[in-house]
């Protein structure tokens, strides 16, 4: 794998990009330097951001306008929460089928559009539900720890709900701060025997309605994220080629090692074509 130093030595052997978001383009609060300079040297190739929201896609492309992010820099944008609502809305799969209209969410009330036009009805308890919909904890604001989370999932796990994960990260950097994600809150509930259908990053079926959207076959398409786990895994699983970005979740122990994030890459079992310290070309 190359250390690279921006796009431009590789962009042209590829006909289209999935880039992430968060710790790609931005980290919650800003686009980082070099990020939207790079999308607009991409254009003319279809470009489809790919992001692990637990939110609707109309509601990251406002959250992207005011960060700056213009509409003309990008194709298609295709979220978790847009995965789970599809997935809700046509129940032609029988896990999705088999759950009923009443819900439990584990969530901020911002990420309820996830459901919206899905006639369901929210409950406040875990015995009034038919299942639960985790979209993790609130990133604007102090999250806390896991433990704080633990007695809402036990009473889940205890009425045997079965659980959406909307968002199959485990933390995200909103600026400087580490944040608990809803992957956190679904791999405890699925290591103390709960359920969890997991919507998003790295599961191949997201990378399968991305490749769709594009109309293009995964040797023509380049994906770039910074998360090993979720990115770079859920691309290699989808055969397709990927950039591995330093400068987002990994920052603290990889953007000024290279060599690091290679061995750890390997020792993963994973190859990125080129490893790049920040999203430029």
């Amino acid at each position: 794998m190359r250390y690279l130093p921006g796009l431009a030595p590789i962009a042209d052997a590829y006909d289209g990009f999935i880039l992430d978001l968060w710790g790609v383009i931005h980290d919650g609060l800003r686009p980082f330097p070099g990020a939207i300079d790079c999308m607009r040297r991409l254009q003319g190739r279809p470009i489809l951001l790919l992001s692990n929201a637990p939110r609707r896609a109309g509601a990251v492309q406002h959250t992207l306008r005011g960060l700056g992010v213009p509409d003309a820099l990008y194709t298609h944008i295709l979220t978790s929460g847009e995965a789970t609502w599809q997935a809700l809305h046509e129940r032609d799969d029988p896990w999705f089928a088999s759950l009923g209209r009443r819900v439990l969410h584990l969530g901020p009330k911002r990420d309820r559009g996830v459901l919206e036009e899905l006639n369901c009805t929210f409950v406040d308890r875990a015995e009034d539900a038919d299942f639960v919909l985790n979209t993790g904890p609130d990133d604007m604001r102090d999250a806390g720890p896991l433990e704080d989370f633990i007695p809402e999932l036990a009473a889940c796990r205890r009425a045997g709900l079965k659980m959406i994960c909307a968002n199959p990260d485990l933390e995200i950097i909103r600026g400087n701060a580490r944040i608990l994600c809803a992957g956190a809150l679904a791999a405890w509930y699925e290591a103390h025997g709960g359920e969890v259908r997991w919507i998003g990053k790295p599961h191949p079926a997201i990378y399968a309605s991305a490749l769709s959207m594009l109309g293009l076959p995964p040797s023509r398409v380049l994906a770039v994220g910074d998360s090993l786990r979720t990115d770079v895994a859920g691309a290699a699983g989808a055969g397709l080629d990927s950039v591995w970005v330093l400068g987002g979740i990994h920052a603290a122990a990889l953007a000024d090692d290279p060599a690091g994030a290679a061995r750890a890459a390997t020792a993963a079992g994973l190859r990125p074509i080129g490893i790049i310290e920040l999203l430029c070309w």
